[in-house]
């Protein structure tokens, strides 16, 4: 069983200074790719409808086709960006630049799509300065990650979470990441894209990993919160983008784990991980690893 998906590593050059915000410089270009992808991919018309054939909907607006799977209001739309050298940056005319997206929709080609939204986006300024730029690469790799446990007797593995991230626990938020409910968001997070977008829903044992994750341990918990929010050009509201970010060790027999610790690293876990939250990285502590 694995989790397939396409890597995409967009280059520019600057024409103009773009500066580009701290905290989530994902969400800008969420928000710029959006309403390109809408004018060279959605032939809808102004009813707000969108044909089942639509690319703009299948891509950014995937709710809008069909219901998905029982239980599940809102579709998580199947791309992360990943830009956190963007964070605060300001990149000066000449300069290079570029950012990454990671794609979990494998049914249909989407790439001639995403290097046209970029290519007149960029031309058009990108940004709340609007600097222009032009696209230089876009470049496809495309991967599978095996979600079967090798044996490899891990014990202990560090996770940084890069940024602001909130993951749900019961009727709330966690305080902090316990190793079952950061499991549990994961697990949940790789089902989901694969079933709306892949090879179809997880065929894993879920109680008996879910037992098991609660007696992984927290070894270590250095996190803190980060406060920021977002503005959204369409509807002229804020949203929050606050969470916490840091680092955590956990301690315990962690190999069946370490497959969707690997995933999580390319989709991201919690809410709003379209704003670019919820990113991280692993590091898995192996036998005679310092």
């Amino acid at each position: 069983m694995t989790f397939d998906f396409h890597a995409y590593r967009l280059s520019f050059v600057a024409r103009e200074s773009i500066q580009f915000p701290a905290v989530v410089p994902a969400n800008v270009l969420r928000g710029g790719f959006g309403l390109m992808l809408r004018r060279v991919a959605c032939e809808c018309g102004p009813s707000g409808t969108h044909a089942a054939a639509c690319t703009y909907a299948r891509f950014f607006e995937p709710e809008a086709l069909s219901s998905g799977p029982s239980g599940l209001r809102d579709h998580p739309r199947p791309f992360v960006f990943r830009a956190r050298s963007l964070d605060g940056r300001t990149v000066e005319a000449g300069e290079p630049f570029e950012f990454g997206m990671n794609v979990f929709e494998t049914r249909y080609p989407f790439g001639e799509r995403i290097e046209q939204a970029f290519s007149e986006l960029a031309a058009e300024g990108l940004g709340p300065t609007r600097g222009r730029a032009l696209l230089l690469e876009c470049n496809q790799s495309d991967l599978s990650l095996e979600l079967k446990a090798v044996a490899e007797c891990v014990s202990r593995a560090s996770v940084s979470f890069l940024t602001p991230t909130e993951l749900k626990a019961g009727d709330g938020l966690a305080a902090a990441p316990e190793f079952a409910v950061l499991f549990a968001r994961i697990r949940d997070r790789v089902s989901t894209l694969r079933a709306l977008y892949g090879n179809g829903p997880l065929d894993i044992d879920f109680r008996g990993m879910a037992a098991r994750a609660a007696g992984i341990a927290t070894a270590c918990c250095e996190i803190r919160s980060v406060a920021a929010d977002r503005h959204s050009t369409r509807t002229g509201l804020r949203h929050g983008l606050s969470g916490f970010s840091g680092d955590v060790d956990y301690s315990g027999p962690l190999d069946e784990y370490l497959p969707y610790l690997n995933a999580a690293q390319w989709t991201g876990v919690g809410r709003q991980t379209v704003w670019g939250k919820g990113e991280l990285s692993v590091r898995a502590v192996r036998p005679g690893d310092r």
